[in-house]
Parts: C-alpha cells; sequence; structure tokens
C-alpha cells in the first residue's frame, strides 16, 4: 500500500498542535453560540407566548444578547487562529521546502518547466497549507459542537436526539464522502491543469517574440487555452459534486426537523414527559446544528487537493534513496581537498529506469588555490560532471569525497527581480556596497554599473530581461566570488562575451583563486580561456560510442604540444 503523500509533507508544516486545538476550541464556541442562540431563541419565544412574569425571561434575554455577541467576536478570534496556523504552516513548508531543494539532488526538479515549477511551490504550498484551516479545523468543529448539540436535545429528548445524530452522520460522514470520491478525478485534473496553465502562460510572457519568430506563437495560445477549458471543467465538474453535497446536508436538515417535530408530538400528547416550551427548542434546534456539517464537504474535497498538492511536492523532495548525509556541502570556512575517484556522472533515466552515464572514470583533486579547466566538444558532459562534483547529482559511481564547501555556477543561473545590490546578496547576506563595487570591476562591470540609473540600488528585471547575456553572466561570477564556498564550479564564465571580455573574466577567476586560496574548476567551449589552468581535462568519446571520459589532460601548453586536435581546436579561434 502506497504512503499518503500528505502525510510525509505535513511534518514541513511545523504546525504546533496546540495551535490547531486553539482553533478548534474557539470555533466549537463560535458555533456553539449559534446553537445556543437557536434554542435559547426557541424556548424564549415559546415561554413568552404564554405571559409569564417579565423576571422570569430576564436570564434567557441575557443569554440571547450574549451568545449573539459571542459568535462574532469568537468567530472573529477562531479566523484570527486557524489563519495564523495555516500561514504560518505555508511560510514554513516553503523555508523547509527550498532547503530540502538546496542541499538533495536536482533530479526531481530540473526535468520540470519553470511555470510547472513555480506553480508547485505557490499555488500546491498553499492548497497543503489549506488542510490545516479548511479540512482539520473545520472537521474537529463539527465532531465537537455535533456532539454538544446531540447532548443538549438528549436532555429534552432522548428519541429527537437519536434522530438528530443520524441525520448528522448522514450529512456529516456520507456527504463528504461522496464529495471526495468524486473529486478524486476532479482534482487530478485540476492540479494538472493548473500547472500547465502557469507553465504555458509563463512562457508566452517570457518567451513570445521568440515564439512569434519561430512561429509557434498560435499553437502556444492554442494549447493554453486548451488548458485553461480544462481547468474550468475540472472546476464544473467539482461544482457539481458540491451540488449533490448541499442537497444532502438540505434533506438531512430537513429530515431531523421533521422527526424531533413527530417525535415530540408523539412525548407532547402521549406521556406528557416533553413540555410545550421544550418542543420549540427540540424542533427547533436542528435548524442551527447543521451549519456544523455543510462544511465537511468542502473539507473532504480540500483534503482531496492537498493530498493531490502533497504528492506533487514530494515527487520535488529527495527520494528515500537518497544517501542521509546531504549532497550539496554546506558552506563552510574550512579549507581542504575535494577528491574524485572513478566518479561517473550522468542523469537518471525516465521512470527509475537506468540510463547509461554521460562521462565516466573522472579523477580530479581540487586541492585550495588550484585551477582546473574542463573542455570538449557540447553536450560532451562537461556540466553533468560539474553537477556531480558540486552534490547536485549524486555520482553514478565512485566517489566524490572532501570537506571544503562547493558552489555550483549554472550557466542559466537566476536572476531576481531586485536591485543589483541584493541580486549580489544571494551569494552572502552581508555583502556592502563598497564591496559590491569592488567586485564588479573585478569582472568588467563598472562602466555598466555606473551607467544605471540608481547604480546598485537599480532594479533588474526578473529573469534577467533588462541585462544583455554578456553582463548576466559577469554579474553570476560576482555573485559566485562573495560566496563563502571554497571551491567554485563555474559553468561556461566566458559564455556571451567577446574574446577580450572573456579572457579578462577568466583571467579574475584565476587571479581569485590564487589569492584566495579557493580550488575554481571551468567548464568551458573557449580553449585559451584554459592557457592558465594548472591542469586542463579534454573529455571526449570514444571512436566506437558510449560514455566520455577524460581522452588527454595535462596543461595547456602540453595539450597544445601533443594532442592535435586541441591544437586545431584552439587555432579556430585565434
Amino acid at each position: 500500500m502506497s504512503r499518503d503523500p500528505l502525510r510525509d509533507v505535513l511534518p514541513l508544516l511545523e504546525v504546533r498542535p496546540a495551535r490547531v486545538v486553539r482553533a478548534v476550541v474557539l470555533g466549537a464556541l463560535a458555533l456553539g453560540c449559534s446553537v445556543g442562540l437557536a434554542a435559547v431563541s426557541a424556548w424564549l419565544i415559546a415561554r413568552a407566548s404564554q405571559m409569564p412574569p417579565v423576571l422570569t425571561l430576564s436570564i434567557a434575554v441575557v443569554t440571547v444578547r450574549a451568545c449573539g455577541v459571542g459568535r462574532g467576536v469568537l468567530r472573529y478570534l477562531e479566523r484570527l487562529a486557524s489563519h495564523d496556523v495555516a500561514l504560518g504552516g505555508m511560510a514554513a513548508l516553503r523555508a523547509n521546502l527550498y532547503d530540502a531543494l538546496a542541499r538533495g539532488p536536482v533530479t526531481g526538479v530540473v526535468g520540470l518547466r519553470r511555470g510547472d515549477l513555480l506553480a508547485r511551490v505557490g499555488a500546491d504550498v498553499d492548497a497543503v497549507g489549506d488542510v490545516v484551516v479548511r479540512s482539520i479545523v473545520p472537521a474537529g468543529v463539527a465532531v465537537v459542537v455535533g456532539l454538544g448539540s446531540v447532548a443538549l436535545v438528549g436532555a429534552f429528548l432522548p428519541t429527537a436526539a437519536l434522530a438528530l445524530l443520524g441525520c448528522l452522520l448522514l450529512t456529516g460522514v456520507l456527504a463528504p464522502w461522496l464529495a471526495a470520491r468524486a473529486s478524486a478525478t476532479t482534482e487530478a485534473a485540476g492540479a494538472e491543469a493548473r500547472a500547465e496553465v502557469t507553465a504555458r502562460t509563463l512562457g508566452l510572457l517570457e518567451e513570445g517574440q521568440q515564439l512569434r519568430v519561430a512561429g509557434r506563437l498560435d499553437a502556444e495560445v492554442a494549447a493554453l487555452r486548451a488548458a485553461d477549458a480544462r481547468l474550468t471543467q475540472a472546476g464544473d465538474d467539482g461544482a457539481r459534486t458540491a451540488g449533490v453535497s448541499a442537497a444532502i446536508g438540505a434533506g438531512a436538515q430537513t429530515l431531523s426537523v421533521v422527526a424531533a417535530l413527530a417525535l415530540g408530538m408523539v412525548a407532547l400528547h402521549a406521556g406528557g414527559s416533553l413540555a410545550p416550551v421544550e418542543l420549540a427548542v427540540v424542533v427547533l434546534t436542528p435548524l442551527a446544528v447543521f451549519e456544523v456539517t455543510s462544511v465537511l464537504p468542502g473539507a473532504a474535497v480540500q483534503l482531496r487537493r492537498s493530498r493531490e498538492a502533497a504528492a506533487r511536492l514530494a515527487a520535488l523532495l529527495p527520494a528515500s534513496s537518497v544517501p542521509e548525509r546531504p549532497l550539496s556541502r554546506p558552506a563552510t570556512d574550512a579549507a581542504g581537498d575535494v577528491v574524485l575517484d572513478g566518479v561517473a556522472a550522468g542523469w537518471p533515466g525516465r521512470d527509475g529506469e537506468a540510463a547509461p552515464p554521460a562521462v565516466t572514470g573522472v579523477d580530479l583533486m581540487l586541492a585550495p588555490g588550484s585551477v582546473h579547466a574542463l573542455v570538449g566538444p557540447s553536450g560532451v558532459g562537461k556540466t553533468t560532471l560539474l553537477m556531480t562534483a558540486a552534490g547536485l547529482l549524486p555520482p553514478r559511481s565512485g566517489s566524490v569525497s572532501g570537506d571544503a564547501s562547493t558552489l555550483f555556477l549554472a550557466e542559466d543561473g537566476h536572476v531576481f527581480d531586485t536591485t543589483v545590490l541584493e541580486n549580489l546578496r544571494v551569494a552572502r547576506g552581508d555583502v556592502t556596497p563598497a564591496q559590491a563595487r569592488a567586485v564588479l570591476a573585478t569582472v568588467g562591470l563598472t562602466a555598466w554599473l555606473d551607467a544605471l540609473p540608481d547604480g546598485l540600488d537599480t532594479m533588474l528585471g526578473g529573469g534577467a530581461t533588462t541585462v544583455s547575456g554578456g553582463e548576466r553572466r559577469r554579474l553570476l561570477v560576482a555573485r559566485g566570488l562573495l560566496s563563502p564556498a571554497r571551491v567554485l564550479l563555474v559553468d561556461e564564465p566566458a559564455e556571451h562575451l567577446d574574446p577580450e571580455a572573456a579572457d579578462a573574466v577568466v583571467g579574475a577567476l584565476v587571479q581569485h583563486a590564487r589569492t584566495s586560496g579557493r580550488a575554481v574548476v571551468l567548464a568551458t567551449h573557449r580553449l585559451a580561456a584554459a592557457q592558465d589552468a594548472d591542469e586542463v581535462l579534454l573529455l571526449g568519446t570514444p571512436d566506437g560510442g558510449g560514455p566520455a571520459g577524460v581522452v588527454a589532460r595535462g596543461r595547456h601548453a602540453e595539450l597544445m604540444r601533443d594532442v592535435p586536435a586541441y591544437a586545431w581546436a584552439a587555432g579556430q579561434e585565434r
């Protein structure tokens, strides 16, 4: 039997049971005031019709006023308590989710479109957090108030209390069960459609011009409309389910009132065990009691929705087969070697199937202050090897060991929709404006910074839409230079730069390694960028096919002398 994903994700909400109990108690008191208001009002009206002395009604009048005021006040306090639990849980879930993604392998997210990932860390997190305020708390309130109401009616007429209990079970158990069963398919379809709508919308907003040039814009718009239609259809299916549940609730409420009236009339005329005033309480109280069960079908649907969202979030988290030690080593100031021993690097296959590694048999020692370069044709496995060395991918074979912290600088690293200074503080939160200007000067962005309207306080568009490719690369390199990591694994630092600027950025990385004692590994297509490296690893595939491997290694000058293909490629750059 498969494990409930919601049970796995709920601990990440870090919800304290005492806060949930407080929300349930306040909700039960608020609805209890509604039931008490109905019961006492029924008694007061029936008793007043007998024209007793006014003083005999004073307690009931005060009680009606107290219940009327208390219902509003307690409902407000219950909303504060329940939303405090839900919003705090969502914040904790996001923080824990980001932490798990940062420390675990990236295999769970790399195959997702950005819009799908955005939907998971956005709407799906909200859906999981809503399970507390829209499912757990209403269910707890319904149990407490329902049993209390049955006890109240039972104090006057036990048979009417049994009828009320049966009708409450009908609308509190049968209706939610039917709603949950009907929503099993609609919620799954709705979650998939919602993710596709988000993904395609984001793609159209960010890549609309490229899609127009490629002639795919109309097709993407049509696909978005189809996904939106599926999302609307899922909502319509859910509305029909809600309608059926509401009909069951209304029917059960009517049945309860009719049964209470019939049983009360029998008790009133047969044995005289029920007074006329008490008959009014027995008959009219169920009208308010069913408010507690009217939300249970929605709570059942929310539980299903939260379970579907939890399953999508659980797919992002590291699997149970991941080693207990974090794959990405935490940042520390300790110096040391990172050693790759016979490492085979590659991505896992789809649906858990084994896939051949991209590159095998790599031995490398990243000593403090050393500079290594990975070169080879596009697609040979340079980026995959860097991600394995950083701990973002588990090695397919061999081992990656060492105490030094590592940082992988991706070629398409994200530029956030905030200021230049805050984009640099992603690497280290205490970066000062002076340090930021110095590191931007190191990577050749002084003129760019001076041309910005607000300097370091200039807002950069999300996804680097307001900077060029070369400016983005240098900004990402500057972020890496500010980080506390002891090993920098830089993917294509010379991309989108002219030869002079590319050599300057690579030279800055080499100089930084020499002066700071950090190890630097460069994966690059530009062979001239490797001329100052302590060692160059040339990756290539064997003539017969298969995974890539190290076909030659040494200093740049040695490979120029001993490897004709390397020397020819370097000559083409000139």
